[in-house]
């Protein structure tokens, strides 16, 4: 695939835009999809890089419902030194807004079971790193966590839930505002029959990447997302963004493999000590070594090893 994804975007190069004739349609969709914004490389790429500052304005303002003028991107990622060593890292954008407010946006796509409490200790990262650059507690007006997954966390319908920490007497009085999470579901968002004249509704589609009808009605719509278009394309086309977001990709494959493997032997072993363990009883009962192989499926050297066990 990845041979594919190049030999695509070189046409695309030489070309000028993605109507060359040797590309098929489908090939092409299939090869955007590798290289989108729910690889959080690509995200922080293409969100933080000088001069897209108007693209993650444009989603904050219709996400956050806000009219924000001008953005500081606390740290432009460095791709030099986002290492193969370092590829496993997590990997999230922060802005400051002019008010104070700091933004965070993560993309996880994978469901890891940990997701709310991870998020809730990492907002207080946050804040305790805002506060050790010597800015006061009183500076800081509020900080935004904006978590977009690939999978559904919540129980309720909605694609776009807001918390609100409310008293429990008095659920209509929020208290400790300090702290605001916004999680967005992809999959929700991908059942659902959005209305596109949402601009927010229009950036969902544009980072889902999944809908080529929705996301061609979200470029048509807004002016914004067509130029955003037109700087993914560059950017999915930088060889060290390309090789980096593959690495990314390629660590995440390799760690869920792990992990089921290591799963799966897991259940092995455990089916083996309980087979070990039916034998063992059926011997002190002085059940004939002869039903107990055929009950347990066990050999006679494993059975003599277990006699030996016993005895000992």
């Amino acid at each position: 695939m990845y041979d594919k994804i190049v030999k695509i975007i070189s046409q695309y190069e030489e070309k000028g835009d993605f109507t060359h004739p040797n590309v098929d349609d489908k090939d092409l969709y299939d090869a955007e999809k590798i290289l989108n914004l729910k690889n959080d490389v690509i995200f922080q790429a293409f969100f933080s890089r000088k001069g897209n500052e108007k693209y993650l304005i444009d989603f904050l303002n219709a996400l956050l419902k806000m009219d924000i003028k001008s953005i500081e991107i606390r740290e432009e990622v460095n791709l030099e030194k986002l290492s193969k060593e370092e590829k496993g890292g997590r990997l999230d954008l922060q802005a400051k807004l002019g008010d104070g407010t700091i933004v965070s946006i993560e993309m996880q796509m994978r469901d890891e079971g940990n997701f709310k409490q991870r998020t809730t200790m990492y907002a207080g990262k946050v804040e305790s790193r805002e506060t050790k650059k010597g800015i006061k507690y009183e500076d800081i007006s509020q900080i935004i966590m904006i978590n977009i997954l690939g999978f559904n966390m919540l129980d309720v319908e909605d694609y776009i839930s807001e918390t609100a920490i409310v008293l429990d007497k008095h659920r209509d009085y929020e208290v400790l505002t300090g702290i605001k999470w916004y999680f967005i579901e992809l999959p929700k968002f991908r059942k659902a029959k959005p209305d596109m004249n949402e601009k927010i509704n229009q950036w969902l589609a544009f980072i889902d990447d999944d809908n080529k009808e929705m996301i061609d009605m979200a470029e048509n719509k807004n002016k914004t997302l067509k130029d955003a278009r037109k700087e993914m394309n560059y950017l999915t086309g930088d060889a060290e963004v390309k090789r980096l977001a593959e690495l990314r990709e390629k660590w995440e494959m390799d760690r869920i493999n792990a992990i089921s493997y290591a799963t799966k032997v897991g259940k092995e072993q455990g089916v083996k000590e309980g087979i070990i363990e039916t034998a063992r009883e059926m011997l002190k009962e002085k059940i004939p070594e002869e039903t107990i192989k055929k009950v347990t499926k066990l050999s006679q050297v494993e059975l003599d090893e277990i006699k030996k066990k016993i005895k000992n």
